[in-house]
């Protein structure tokens, strides 16, 4: 019979400092300082993961952090008016979403239209006055 596996054994249970590495934490510092060795172009990214032991996801995603300002810098002007932009379609989508249920409720009555607020009393009282219809 061929055995498929060709790495380590694993480890049987209570063993588990043999199968899991430990997770590497990065400080803020460090992750400003290689992004910025290479946006400065001292170092490629070949190097800086070669010489750090991380991976291209990685560097690009301290790169992601590293415009929007998340490493105690401040951020990249094109990031900041990402930012306000992503914020403001939010806002659209809101807004657009609250009025169709609005127009909705007005359509089946729940609701009144709304009163113009630059029109006169006069055209409001005279519009509120049901039609008396037929001849007098």
């Amino acid at each position: 019979m061929l055995e498929y596996w060709a790495g380590p054994k694993i480890p049987e249970r209570g063993r588990k400092d043999l199968a899991m590495k430990q997770r590497r934490k990065f400080s803020n510092k460090f992750k400003r300082q290689v992004v910025e060795e290479y946006l400065s172009g001292v170092s490629t990214a070949a190097q800086l993961m070669r010489r750090h032991d991380i991976s291209s996801g990685l560097l690009h995603h301290w790169k992601d952090q590293y415009a929007k300002g998340r490493f105690d810098n401040p951020p990249d002007q094109e990031a900041a008016l990402e930012e306000r932009v992503r914020q403001l379609e939010q806002l659209v989508g809101k807004l657009t979403l609250e009025n169709e249920f609005l127009k909705k409720a007005v359509q089946r009555g729940l609701l009144s239209p709304p009163k113009r607020s630059g029109a006169s009393l006069l055209s409001i009282v005279s519009s509120s006055k049901a039609p008396t219809g037929g001849a007098d």
